[in-house]
């Protein structure tokens, strides 16, 4: 059968369209250039072509910011309506297909992402050669819908920026809290949460903000340890590494530190103290019909990561 391609022009008009969402969006036309790997120029001539093709002005102008006209709002959510629409229409004929096609993009945190997520997805991809695969590692908190990805992976408390998405909980990563020989030689054992402020801790911190350490209690009440440190890390190997030198005590997942455990150049202490732990989820925008290959891999990572990470099947 044969099929015969859209002409240019009609081409030219679904690339202005998806591009005009994608820079309302990111935000403007450097974020959007940025994002697609496009210049700056190319963005705003594609986007006066698209104004020039209605007769309307989309955006208010100025040297750093451009804001949607009312013109321009209307036309945004008719064409959000319409992309909701495809992408509904594309997953609904991928699902009656057995063969896993298409971009999928993802977004994990680095570290996490490149021993445990990465692995599985990878493997994913093997067993589908149609299925493209845009990994992205980053440990800020990204804008899952803003930023245009169809998948993210985050571990923690999900907050408010969670709103307009789908979330399953894919494992809970078990966290110990670490040191090596040489610094429990010198400095003691603690023998309670209680006793932690009086060590020397490594501390995650991010983007200004620290990660607190939030450990359970004698009861099991998860409670937030007041620590302050001189040594402030935003890599959570470098922690473990740190850790290993003698520096101090680390509060790291255990999938990290599990190798320096059984070799013992890192101990685990405050074991008989009820275990401390973290939920992971993986996120994705709302939609009427899931896609077939968006479902596939988070189906991949909920059978998977428990096995990668040695704890129990969530529901299992």
């Amino acid at each position: 059968m044969y099929l015969a391609k859209a002409p240019p022009e009609r081409q030219e008009r679904l690339d202005g369209v998806t591009l005009f969402v994608d820079v309302v969006r990111l935000g403007g036309f450097t974020r959007a250039a940025e994002h697609l790997s496009l210049t700056r120029s190319a963005v705003g001539k594609a986007i006066a072509r698209l104004e020039a093709r209605l007769d309307v002005r989309l955006f208010h102008r100025t040297t750093r910011v451009q804001n949607l006209t009312e013109d321009g709002q209307i036309y945004y959510e008719h064409c959000l309506r319409a992309l909701a629409e495809l992408q509904a229409a594309e997953a609904q004929m991928e699902s009656g297909r057995h063969q896993v096609a298409g971009r999928l993009r993802v977004s994990m945190p680095v570290l996490f992402g490149r021993h445990c997520i990465a692995p599985i997805l990878l493997e994913l991809a093997r067993e589908h050669p149609s299925l493209e695969l845009l990994l992205s590692f980053s440990d800020r908190p990204v804008d899952v819908l803003a930023e245009g990805f169809d998948l993210a992976v985050r571990s923690g408390f999900l907050g408010h920026d969670s709103e307009g998405l789908r979330a399953r909980k894919l494992v809970v990563q078990r966290k110990r809290v670490c040191a090596s020989p040489a610094y429990l030689a010198a400095h003691g054992r603690p023998q309670n949460t209680g006793e932690l402020a009086s060590h020397s801790v490594l501390i995650y911190r991010r983007a200004d903000r620290i990660n607190t350490w939030q450990l359970p209690d004698a009861t099991g009440r998860i409670t937030e340890m007041p620590l302050t440190s001189r040594l402030q890390l935003d890599d959570l190997e470098s922690i473990a590494d740190a850790a290993t030198a003698g520096l101090g005590l680390a509060w790291l997942p255990e999938w990290l530190v599990k190798e320096r455990l059984r070799t013992g150049a890192l101990v685990s202490v405050l074991d008989d103290q009820p275990g401390a732990s973290m939920d992971c989820y993986a996120l994705w925008p709302a939609a009427p019909h899931m896609p077939l290959r968006l479902r596939l891999a988070v189906d991949a990572l909920v059978e998977q990561l428990p096995k990668v990470l040695g704890v129990p099947a969530e529901g299992g």
